[in-house]
């Protein structure tokens, strides 16, 4: 019984990390989206949303990249209108 309540007490950790990084990510694309920012200072909100993302799930910068980093490069594109 202790194996099984530890094992849904770490699924319930994860999801709810997954949550705060889902509405972190959010919240950074409409900062970026409708914000008056420069190229340097998106990639600066960007870059902490990735430092977020590594401390809630340490060793998983490919994941993050994979899931995050296209969709901020074709904001960053689209915005910033670059080619």
């Amino acid at each position: 019984m202790k194996k099984e309540a530890d094992r849904k007490k770490a699924i319930q950790e994860e999801n709810r990390n997954i949550r705060r990084l889902r509405f972190c990510a959010d919240l950074t694309y409409a900062i970026i989206s409708q914000g008056d920012l420069t190229i340097n200072e998106a990639y600066m909100i960007i870059e902490s949303l990735r430092k977020i993302a590594l401390t809630l799930f340490p060793g998983k910068e490919s994941t993050f990249e994979l899931i995050y980093g296209s969709r901020f490069r074709r904001l960053l594109l689209e915005k910033y209108q670059m080619h």
